[in-house]
């Protein structure tokens, strides 16, 4: 007969397995490169996919936790470097990896990630053209973001202290390569727009460089901060060939530190020029006027109606005298229209003479109240008539006039009509009401009729 203690479960098995993997040093941490197949991206959720290379294939799965701290998007057939450890799964006795971080592999990962970070801030609306504010012609206060060490700052200074002295320069200074430049940068910003309006204008910037040089003016966090920037701010990062998302977020991108101060500042010489151009056309423009306008003065006093001022109102003399006879005749028209209508409307008041209808009117007014008079003493002779039949039909259905003639009226006490002996109890005090009084008595036996009989 066979031992069956010398055979495992499955479970067993698989345990012993992932014990095995567990207990491998080599297998806490691994470092791997492949390209991702199978992968779905599942939102709000774990991932799973495969790791491939030109010969082998391992199945990876990516919990949540670690996938949401990806910046980047992963996509099918991304060459990609993944750390994690590898073991089993027990239930389906398969081993995988567990991915805990990823990036894209090599140098076109950069160019992949800020491909995909453009897209993402581009349809949110931050590079659109809407959005830029326009820059001061005449700025107070220029801040300028950079490193304190390199040629950008003093670049910038020299340029704007030629072109407008006037305008005083704060440098912030931040880091402007390496891994944690970009806190920097945002923190400088967040400095210049806790101070309110102090400053009109910002430049931010660094000289030319490698794509990972460049990398922290590509950080989300810093073209965020730039776009939130209430004051307008200047861009210039690299050289004219490099553009990073700092140049599409800000305002206004220029090539060269030195360009940035000529964009944030006027030539000092040339608004010289232009006010004094300005000023030669204002006093030519007001001499022409001055000319003109005396021009006008001669002729005016020149004209007859200054020599000869009478003729200026003899017309209007002339005018009120017709329009005063005119105002006399029509007075005297209005006089006479208004006569005759008076004497019109005596006439007809003669011929409607108010004595004659006040006479006719008391005599009907004396018929009526004799005929309403009449009627009314016929009514009430009629209504005395009905009055006393109603009393003598009242009088005849009297149960008093039945009690005269001997009859008793019966009630209980509560003052219930007794009309047969079923509504009687023996021992029950009842009310006797005689024509002249009532009187009590007590039930002490009762007999029903049936049928004509005696019960």
């Amino acid at each position: 007969m066979t031992d069956s203690q010398v055979y495992l479960s499955v479970s067993d098995l698989n345990f012993y397995i992932s014990q095995k993997f567990k207990n491998d040093p080599y297998l806490h941490k691994v470092f791997l490169q492949g390209e991702l197949s199978n992968f779905r991206n599942r939102i709000h959720s774990h991932q799973y996919f495969s790791l491939k290379d030109e010969k082998s294939k391992i199945n990876v799965v990516m919990f949540r936790q670690y996938f949401d701290k990806l910046k980047f998007k992963p996509e099918e057939g991304m060459k990609v470097y993944v750390s994690g450890y590898v073991s089993t799964y027990e239930k389906q006795g398969a081993y995988q990896f567990y991915a805990e971080t990823m990036e894209p592999a090599g140098l076109g990962a950069l160019y992949e990630q800020l491909r995909q970070l453009q897209e993402k801030l581009s349809k949110e609306g931050l590079f659109d053209i809407n959005h830029k504010k326009p820059i001061p012609k005449f700025p107070d206060k220029i801040a300028v973001v950079t490193s304190a060490s390199g040629a950008v700052i003093h670049d910038i200074m020299v340029t704007a202290n030629r072109r407008f002295p006037h305008a005083e320069i704060d440098l912030f200074p931040s880091k402007v390569q390496g891994s944690d430049a970009a806190g920097t940068i945002v923190d400088s910003l967040k400095q210049i727009q806790a101070a309110g309006n102090k400053y009109d204008v910002v430049i931010i910037g660094r000289g030319g460089g490698s794509l990972e040089d460049l990398w922290p003016f590509n950080e989300e966090i810093v073209v965020r901060q730039i776009y939130d920037m209430a004051i307008p701010v200047i861009s210039s990062v690299g050289h004219e060939t490099d553009t990073t998302l700092a140049d599409l977020v800000a305002d206004q991108r220029v090539a060269t530190p030195t360009a940035a101060a000529e964009v944030a500042t006027p030539n000092l010489a040339d608004v010289l020029t232009q006010i004094n151009q300005l000023r030669a056309h204002l006093y030519a423009g007001m001499q022409a006027i001055i000319t003109q306008k005396r021009k006008q003065v001669e002729y005016l006093n020149n004209s007859s109606i200054f020599k000869e001022p009478t003729r200026l109102y003899d017309q209007y003399a002339q005018d009120v005298d017709i329009l005063k006879q005119r105002l006399l005749q029509a007075q005297r028209n209005l006089f006479k229209e208004k006569i005759s209508q008076y004497q019109l409307l005596h006439q007809r008041l003669k011929s409607v003479n108010p004595d004659k209808s006040l006479k006719e009117n008391k005599q009907q007014l004396k018929y009526l109240t004799t005929n309403l008079q009449r009627a009314m003493a016929i009514y009430l002779q009629n209504r005395r008539h009905q009055l006393a039949s109603q009393i003598q039909k009242l009088d005849d259905n009297s149960p008093l006039k039945a009690i005269s003639r001997g009859y008793v009226y019966t009630s209980n006490e509560a003052g219930t009509t007794i009309t047969q002996v079923s509504q009687l109890r023996i021992g029950e005090v009842i009310n006797l009401r005689f024509k002249d009084g009532i009187a009590q008595a007590q039930v002490t036996e009762i007999r029903r009729n049936k049928d004509g009989k005696k019960e």
